[in-house]
């Protein structure tokens, strides 16, 4: 059966500016980390992806190594997008990155040319794409010339096979830096996808500040923080959460009382500003004014549903964004 999109897709929706760019983004981006490999059912992703598009998210978020296994993400979103998307393909951002390891042998990992214009191209390969929308580099790569990275970048926009770039994981100094060499190339530097959330706020210690000041844009990733920002550990570990899964990205040990005692007091400030914990996690997110889109991951479409309805109350009093402040400060 034919993808036919909601005609009303675009009205529930909040596009905002990246950088000092002419590209807006929604303010909910959906990730492709978790639960389009091939171990999740075709059919759910492509639930998820619809469900997203249908809701206004125009902006998907993919890498070479998603999966399990690597690669398989983009392969199962290539085949997605080809039966379903393919109509509305200039109505998507997609983006994908390079940087993390791929596969054998010295080429497969970091930021060398080699790596990343070889990655791109296995990527667009496996989508099924002429280009991606945005390309970044994953993460530092500390044994390659920093200006040898950036001008991989600056490569593959002027061969058309992206037509932005961004940087990932990159602290705030070496980020700065970066920048300035893109802009050096004549190739900006759009945006910058941090890990950030009220449990890892490092970002704030300039990163957020400079990158408005170069005009650069912003979308955090884990902004739930694994999933504990959400309702799901307000009474300790359930047996089918991530927590207990043996996941490498959360484990037991980060579900402490302590934390439980302060995920409890701000479900009750969620409650009482008549939001879902998960939804007030991703507003004061979005609060910062450097802040263009946050990115979330979903495993059931009532997520993506529940993180669009975010947007109906983005407001934090001065007195909540205090409450919350004190709440994050007992665990320091």
């Amino acid at each position: 059966m034919v993808f036919d999109a909601d005609k009303m897709r675009y009205q529930s929706m909040q596009y905002r500016r990246c950088g000092q760019s002419g590209l807006k983004l929604p303010a909910i981006s959906l990730g492709l980390w978790h639960n389009f490999g091939d171990t999740t059912l075709i059919d759910t992703s492509r639930q998820l992806l619809q469900r997203a598009f249908e809701l206004g998210i125009t902006h998907f978020d993919l890498a070479n190594n998603y999966g399990p296994p690597p690669g398989s993400a983009e392969s199962n979103f290539g085949r997605i997008f080809r039966e379903d998307f393919q109509p509305y393909r200039d109505e998507l951002i997609i983006s994908t990155k390079a940087g993390y390891t791929m596969w054998d042998g010295p080429y497969g990992d970091w930021g060398s040319r080699k790596y990343l214009i070889a990655s791109l191209d296995q990527s667009l390969k496996r989508m099924g794409l002429e280009y991606v929308d945005i390309f970044y580099h994953h993460r530092p790569a500390p044994e390659t010339p920093l200006r040898e990275t950036m001008k991989a970048l600056d490569h593959v926009v002027r061969q058309g096979k992206a037509l932005y770039v961004g940087l990932s994981n990159y602290p705030a100094e070496l980020a700065r830096q970066a920048i300035e060499i893109l802009d050096d190339l004549g190739t900006p530097c759009l945006i910058h996808q941090p890990k950030y959330s009220m449990f890892e706020r490092a970002p704030e210690q300039g990163l957020l500040s400079m990158l408005q000041e170069k005009g650069v844009g912003c979308i955090p990733f884990s902004p739930l923080a694994g999933g504990q920002l959400t309702d799901r550990y307000l009474n300790g570990i359930p047996a089918d959460s991530r927590a207990a899964s043996g996941s490498r990205f959360l484990n037991p040990d980060q579900i402490t009382e302590e934390k439980i005692s302060q995920v409890r007091e701000l479900n009750a400030l969620a409650e009482s500003r008549g939001q879902k914990l998960s939804q007030m996690a991703l507003a004061w997110v979005l609060r910062h004014d450097a802040v263009t889109t946050v990115l979330i991951g979903a495993s059931k479409t009532a997520q993506i549903e529940d993180a669009v309805g975010t947007l109906k109350n983005l407001h934090f009093t001065a007195d909540e964004l205090n409450t919350i402040d004190v709440i994050l400060s007992r665990s320091k």
